[in-house]
């Protein structure tokens, strides 16, 4: 499979993403990113991310507190929103759409 290409997020962006969700919510977190940023041909846009947990996890909305927060300190202040997926997670339309269409990091 070729992996795609997400111009509008640069290498440098993926891996801060990628290490700041490896110390928020651990290793085994798979990162995502979904949204108007996986096309190409748009303009603007928030940060879309979908964490996919392994396993439950406790105070998961403290932790995308966090993980917001130190994204912004380390990307700077721009829109970013992340849906968290775990076993226990009761699934609604959003987390469907973002499963389906997300490109991992």
């Amino acid at each position: 499979m070729i992996e795609p290409h997400i111009m509008r997020l640069t290498p440098a962006v993926q891996h801060t993403i990628k290490t700041t969700a490896a110390e928020v919510f651990g290793a085994e977190a798979k990162i995502s990113l979904f949204g108007s940023r996986t096309d190409d041909t748009r303009k603007g846009g928030d940060i879309d991310l979908l964490v996919e947990l392994p396993s439950p996890q406790s105070e998961v909305q403290r932790k995308r507190l966090s993980f917001v927060a130190r994204l912004q300190q380390r990307l700077g202040d721009q829109p970013i929103d992340v849906l968290i997926v775990q076993p226990n997670t009761q699934k609604q339309a959003i987390h469907e759409v973002a499963q389906a269409t997300s490109i991992p990091l």
